[in-house]
């Protein structure tokens, strides 16, 4: 009868050694932060289509000098630039003097997005970069953009010890594209260095 009764605690026993082990293998891997869905806009599908796209190719941009990569970085910095031309800026809910401000801050991230092409250094796409993020918000705030809440992000060390750099993001965790992850000095170190500066939400309340 004790020899049965041990049995069975054995076997209790390895169910329950399996359970907790199997099942916390089983739990999904933390992917980092999400991106927020799109939510429903003012504004027309005619519009947001393309400036959709023209920000993920600035995030495509910015991924690419998070890795040191030149080649990616021009290429995006050419698709962010096709895509704002076809934003039709006239189809806006707003008065004339708006649409022409949006169409004027356009045309600068252009010259930034020619910059960030034609920069050969990636020292230099970055400074084209930080110029282009600036407008980048600016325009955000002028087409009052209300799909996501946005962020622009600060760098207090992106080119020197106290030359800071900008950027937008649609998540509110750093990855910095100014020291990103080759730096010769700090490597990896300083891909997390930064600080939420502003943030924009237009989203219907």
């Amino acid at each position: 009868m004790k020899k049965g009764l041990f049995l069975i605690g054995i076997v209790v026993l390895a169910f329950a050694i399996y359970f907790i082990f199997f099942n916390k293998t089983s739990q999904p891997a933390d992917e980092g932060p999400k991106q927020q869905p799109l939510a429903q806009s003012k504004n027309s599908d005619a519009f947001n289509k393309p400036f959709n796209q023209a920000l993920q190719a600035y995030y495509s941009l910015h991924d690419a000098l998070v890795n040191w990569d030149t080649a990616k970085a021009s290429a995006s910095a050419k698709s962010l630039q096709t895509a704002l031309s076809a934003v039709p800026y006239d189809s806006l809910k707003a008065d004339s003097g708006v649409i022409l401000t949006a169409k004027s801050i356009s045309g600068y991230i252009n010259s930034d997005c020619i910059g960030v092409a034609g920069d050969s250094a990636i020292s230099e796409k970055r400074k084209s970069f930080y110029e282009m993020s600036d407008n980048l918000f600016d325009l955000l705030k002028t087409v009052k953009y209300d799909q996501q809440k946005l962020y622009q992000m600060v760098c207090p060390m992106a080119f020197g010890d106290d030359k800071e750099g900008k950027w937008v993001s649609n998540i509110d965790s750093i990855i910095n594209p100014y020291l990103g992850l080759k730096h010769p000095k700090y490597h990896t170190a300083m891909v997390h260095c930064g600080s939420v500066a502003d943030s924009l939400d237009y989203r219907a309340k």
